[in-house]
């Protein structure tokens, strides 16, 4: 074997996706809300969407990180159901985490493509932290406002991925039913 092959693989491009809209039943733990009614929908559509435009958005091996709360984790199932040959995991560190966890969780994925489904506001931070500015203004929506099922495309450095301002924003959306 070669030394080539002890390298963990790096990924070379980063969805981040924050989870539909959530309800907030009285006496529910925040970890354990579900999805009301739109974000149901809106999952549902982020997962038409990321599904129709696959062949831009997946290089490679792809992989999903899924938050362990259950929002996020309802978010990932409709949007599973267009994408069913994507694996993913769940990762509790996703649930409130910093922006250093969620880039290590992703660091660690092995895939080529990670799509991550978590929480602001890490979610929007991490966007921000790691975009280049740009032309397109895509920097200053991702700034201004994250809403839930934004989806952040952010395409890697090579040289130093987790570097602030070394991604390229490729494409910013907010897929709605």
């Amino acid at each position: 074997m070669s030394m080539a092959e002890f390298i963990p693989k790096v990924p070379s491009r980063l969805i981040l996706l924050r989870h539909a809209k959530s309800d907030y039943p009285l006496g529910v733990p925040d970890h354990d809300r579900p999805l009301n009614d739109r974000g149901r929908r809106d999952a549902e559509a982020a997962g038409h969407w990321i599904a129709e435009h696959r062949d831009e958005l997946f290089d490679g091996a792809v992989s999903a990180v899924v938050s362990s709360a259950l929002r996020a984790q309802q978010t990932w199932e409709r949007i599973a159901e267009q994408l069913t040959d994507v694996p993913s995991v769940t990762e509790p560190r996703l649930y409130e985490a910093a922006c250093s966890t969620l880039m290590s969780v992703a660091d660690a994925s092995g895939a080529d493509t990670v799509l991550i489904v978590a929480h602001n506001p890490t979610i929007q931070e991490t966007a921000a932290f790691l975009a280049a500015p740009g032309g397109l203004g895509l920097l200053d929506r991702v700034r201004v406002k994250y809403p839930t099922c934004g989806l952040a495309v952010l395409d890697l450095s090579a040289d130093d991925p987790w570097a602030s301002g070394s991604a390229d924003l490729a494409a910013f959306e907010i897929p709605r039913a």
